[in-house]
C-alpha cells in the first residue's frame, strides 16, 4: 500500500517494479517478490509469491453506468505458493488476480459495493459485484470463470443477505442462494471505508466458503480518515 515516485517505478513487457518489489512472468508463473517495510508499525515484510494461473482470462467490464471504472479478472482460477522470510510463514493454496481501473476518483460514481469470490466444486470461480451508485442506480454482475478461461453470466440473488456490521461500522450484505446460513467465519480486514471477511455461504445450490469485501468509498472524504491514510498508505521516494 505505499506509494512510490515515478522514478522509483518501471514497466516492461514482462516485469513491474514498484519500488524495492517487482512483478515478474516466468513462463508458466508470477514471480512477486517483495520487499517492503509495514505502516504504520514497521516490521519488515520479505519474501516471494509465487502465482500459477490455469490459463488467463480477457474479460473486462464496467462497474459503473458511464463505463469510467473497470473490472477485469486476469486469472480468476489460479494456485499460490507463498514463502516469507520475514515474517516466517508460508502456504500454498487457492488464488485469485483481478485488476481494477479507473478515470475518475471512486468517490464520484460509487457510494458502496459488496464484492464476493468463490471456488465452485467444478474448479471454477464465482464472482458477485454488487455496485451501488451516487445517482441512486444499482449494478450487479455475476459470472463464473472456468479453469480454462471462458466465462458465463449468472442470475445473482435478487435480494442482499446482511451480515454483521464490523468494528468501524461497515454495513456488510451478500446475495446468496434463498436458503443460504450466511455466516462471517473470520474478518480479515477492518478499516474506515473497506472490510476483508471469509464467509459461508450457499451459491448456485453449493455450500462454499467464500471472500467478501466492502467498500464504502464516500468515507474516503471524511477528514478523519483523510488524516489517518498517510499512516496506512504512506508515500515514500
Amino acid at each position: 500500500m505505499t506509494e512510490r515516485s515515478k522514478v522509483r517505478m518501471h514497466r516492461d513487457r514482462h516485469e513491474l517494479r514498484v519500488g524495492p518489489s517487482t512483478l515478474q512472468w516466468h513462463q508458466d508463473h508470477l514471480t512477486i517478490d517483495l520487499d517492503e517495510v509495514c505502516a504504520p508499525l514497521p516490521y519488515k515484510i520479505r519474501g516471494t509469491v509465487k502465482l500459477f494461473p490455469k490459463a488467463l482470462c480477457n474479460y473486462v467490464t464496467r462497474l459503473d453506468n458511464d463505463g469510467r471504472h473497470r473490472w477485469g479478472p486476469i486469472a480468476p482460477c489460479s494456485r499460490v505458493e507463498v514463502n516469507l522470510t520475514y515474517p516466517a510463514v508460508s502456504w500454498k493454496g487457492e488464488a485469485y488476480f483481478d485488476s481494477n481501473e479507473g478515470d475518475e476518483p471512486i468517490t464520484k460514481p460509487f457510494t458502496a459495493w459488496d464484492w464476493s469470490r468463490a471456488t465452485m466444486s467444478d474448479g471454477s470461480t464465482a464472482v458477485i459485484y454488487d455496485v451501488r451508485q451516487t445517482d441512486g442506480s444499482e449494478r450487479v454482475i455475476a459470472e463464473r470463470f472456468t479453469p480454462q478461461g471462458k466465462s458465463e453470466s449468472f442470475a445473482a440473488a435478487p435480494r442482499r443477505s446482511t451480515l454483521p456490521r464490523t468494528l468501524w461500522q461497515i454495513n456488510r450484505a451478500i446475495r446468496s442462494d434463498a436458503d443460504a446460513d450466511n455466516r462471517v467465519l473470520e474478518t480479515l480486514e477492518d478499516a474506515p471505508f473497506y472490510a476483508r471477511s471469509l464467509l459461508q455461504t450457499r451459491l448456485l445450490g453449493e455450500k462454499v466458503n467464500a471472500i467478501h469485501e466492502t467498500l464504502q468509498p464516500q468515507r474516503l472524504s471524511w477528514l478523519p480518515v483523510q488524516l489517518m491514510l498517510p499512516w496506512r498508505m504512506p508515500r515514500w521516494d
